[in-house]
């Protein structure tokens, strides 16, 4: 479950509580059902008890905030936007391995230890690199022209063998844009998953089938419209894949393709590499009474970075703060611009094993699928969706960014 009111209580900053007006847009703070945090005891009480579970919030998400924080302290940050060249080869070169060790055991029994041996070490691994290039991608850090970034997206899924490039990329980006607004950001916890998740067997369960639940769950929340690259991704996945089965019958078998299939379940399961997807924005840290109560205007951390070994397979997405701070910032700059704006990041909370992550998400009673921060109120969706956002203040350049 989450922490309870009585847990530890962890010490804010004088900065953290200086910044937690929530009035940043000059927007007034609202709750689901437009009571302000001046509103009677009786109503506060009525809101606390339906979310008590979820850390809600009034406040808007930190990253904008402390971006233009970063900015005008560290202007030449700006200078580290823009595409990284290196990223296309380092996808090019995943992309052959997987398909050289979907080819090596073409013969190899799917139920060998060898088969799930080498699928867990290195197609799994290899798998959740692509994901994660896919996520580069998505903000066009690959090449300068978008429609370049949606195609070779394509590409990069082709080892993944199911699709899902295309549809990935306004999920997510509404991901950035509402980051925890309830009803857009489908990252976070379904009420079903709070509900039916929360015990450690549930916890366990998600853990090892998350694949699944990112999968599915953007099209519970609401859905995008389909577009001719949705369709394009779609046909030429399916394409690979009957190839593999079909027409290469020398070099690939049914095998192949199970190899690859296997390789994202494990890269979404419990392996290492999948810790990022918790240690990202479930909240770890013991809060206090104070800060529990949305009226309060406290902001709960709600995104942790990473800084251990496992970014160098995972193109630094463990440098999470830094990505939401600036999501133009491509992989192999973000450690930069953690040297220049240290004095930003060096007391944030952090994560220094997604192992130990993924252990004590299952068994540590105070951590569950309701450690997440909710906000009733900002945000856009990316795409068309059919949710309505709540506040559509972002401007074209911002979306596109």
């Amino acid at each position: 479950m989450a922490p309870s009111a009585t847990a530890a209580a962890r010490t804010l900053s004088k900065s953290e509580k200086s910044s937690t007006n929530g009035k940043a847009n000059g927007n007034a703070p609202a709750n689901g059902n437009g009571a302000s945090p001046a509103a009677s005891a009786a109503e506060r009480e009525a809101i606390e008890t339906k979310y008590r579970d979820f850390f809600w919030t009034y406040t808007e998400e930190p990253h904008r905030t402390r971006r233009l924080e970063i900015i005008k302290a560290h202007p030449e940050v700006t200078k580290l936007c823009g595409p990284e060249p290196l990223t296309k080869y380092v996808v090019a070169g995943v992309v052959a391995l997987q398909i050289l060790l979907a080819h090596l055991l073409r013969n190899t029994s799917f139920w060998s230890w060898k088969f799930w041996a080498v699928g867990y070490v290195f197609g799994a691994t290899s798998n959740q690199n692509l994901f994660l290039a896919i996520h580069e991608i998505s903000h066009n850090l690959a090449f300068r022209s978008p429609m370049a970034n949606r195609l070779f997206a394509i590409f990069a899924n082709l080892p993944i063998a199911v699709p899902y490039s295309a549809s990935f990329r306004p999920y997510h980006l509404t991901h950035h844009k509402s980051l925890g607004v309830d009803g857009l950001d489908t990252d976070l916890p379904t009420a079903f998953e709070a509900v039916f998740l929360d015990s450690i067997l549930g916890k366990a369960f998600f853990c090892t089938f998350q694949i699944f639940f990112y999968a599915l769950r953007p099209m519970v929340v609401y859905r995008i419209p389909m577009t001719w690259v949705h369709l394009l991704n779609v046909v030429v996945q399916l394409s690979f894949d009957y190839a593999l089965v079909a027409l290469l019958p020398n070099y690939f078998t049914v095998n192949s393709l199970l190899y690859l299939l296997l390789s994202s379940f494990l890269a979404g399961s419990l392996h290492p590499t999948a810790g990022h997807f918790i240690a990202e924005h479930y909240v770890y840290e013991k809060i206090t009474p104070t800060a529990r109560d949305p009226a309060n205007n406290i902001p709960v951390p709600e995104t942790f970075s990473y800084y251990g070994p496992l970014n160098f397979v995972t193109y630094n997405v463990g440098l999470h703060n830094e990505h939401h701070d600036f999501p133009a910032i491509p992989w192999t700059r973000l450690p930069k611009l953690n040297e220049i704006a240290k004095e930003f990041y060096a007391d944030l909370p952090q994560h220094r094993s997604w192992s130990y992550v993924i252990w004590r998400f299952i068994f540590d009673e105070q951590i569950g699928m309701r450690c997440r921060v909710k906000r009733k109120q900002g945000g856009r969706v990316v795409g068309g969706g059919t949710a309505v956002a709540k506040v559509a203040a972002w401007t074209q350049e911002e979306v596109e960014a």
